[in-house]
Parts: structure tokens; C-alpha cells; sequence
């Protein structure tokens, strides 16, 4: 039986929980109802494309072969820094627009470069915004099932 290994293109379906049991997400629907469609993730072995613990788990294993696996927060988005929280006064921002917590914004630094943070607070004077991932500073929790090899 092929086993999958680093270079291989590789499907899964997975869910996957945080520690208090919550799932985050999710590549099958498991509503019957709702009609949604059910894509496995695709990605190369080796490339950097997920997590380092999930590519780490879905090395070595089988097509239909079926996994659950608990991923540290170093292998996975790393621990939340609080150097990445920032507060902006209001007056930095479009006139027209109006924040609300949740919002996701892309911020663009000098470089060029651009990436995404999240209104975590709104006053009146100002927002905070957080460039963490989302998922920063939990451990996860997947089940995988290995569904194709190239």
C-alpha cells in the first residue's frame, strides 16, 4: 500500500478541534440538510502549505486510512504574542468607515508587504487591531482521513 511522503500531492478530509472539544473547522459537512458541498484539502508534502504538525501526521500514512492527532501550539500557529495586538486612533482610519469587532482588515507596511489583523475593540477614540492568526496559542486536534495520493 502507498504510504504518502514528503513531495506527494496528497487530499484529506479533516476536522479539527481545539481542546475544550469546539470545532474550528471542518472539510465535510456533517449536516445532511444543508446541501453544502465536501472538498478535501489538497496540499504538496514538504511545501509548507499546512501546519507543520498536520503535514507531520499525514506523512507515513495510507489512502482511507484514518487518524486523530493533538497538535501543540508549536507546531501549530505558534503562541499568541501581544507584541502583534496594537491600539489606532479612529482619526487613522477612512472617513467612511465604521469598525466593528471581528472586522478583518489588511494592513500595509512600509515595505509593501500586507497582511491581515482583526478589530478586537472599538471606543470612541480608537480600534485595536490583532495580527494574530486566529488559532494562535491553542493546541489542535484533528481527525484526518487520507482520501488520494498524487
Amino acid at each position: 500500500m502507498a504510504q504518502a511522503k514528503k513531495g506527494d500531492r496528497v487530499k484529506v478530509h479533516y476536522t479539527g478541534r481545539l481542546d475544550d472539544g469546539s470545532v474550528f473547522d471542518s472539510s465535510e459537512c456533517h449536516d445532511s440538510d444543508c446541501g453544502c458541498p465536501s472538498s478535501p484539502l489538497e496540499f504538496i508534502i514538504g511545501e509548507g502549505e499546512v501546519i507543520p504538525g498536520f503535514e507531520e501526521a499525514v506523512t507515513g500514512m495510507g489512502i482511507d486510512e484514518t487518524k486523530s492527532v493533538h497538535i501543540p501550539v508549536d507546531q501549530a500557529y505558534g503562541p499568541r504574542m501581544e507584541e502583534m495586538v496594537a491600539q489606532v486612533p479612529r482619526t487613522d482610519l477612512p472617513a467612511d468607515m465604521v469598525p466593528a469587532v471581528g472586522q478583518q482588515l489588511e494592513v500595509t507596511q512600509q515595505d509593501g508587504s500586507v497582511f491581515p489583523v482583526m478589530i478586537t475593540e472599538v471606543t470612541d477614540s480608537q480600534i485595536t487591531i490583532d495580527a494574530n492568526h486566529p488559532l494562535a496559542g491553542e493546541n489542535l486536534n484533528f481527525d484526518i482521513r487520507l482520501v488520494a495520493i498524487g
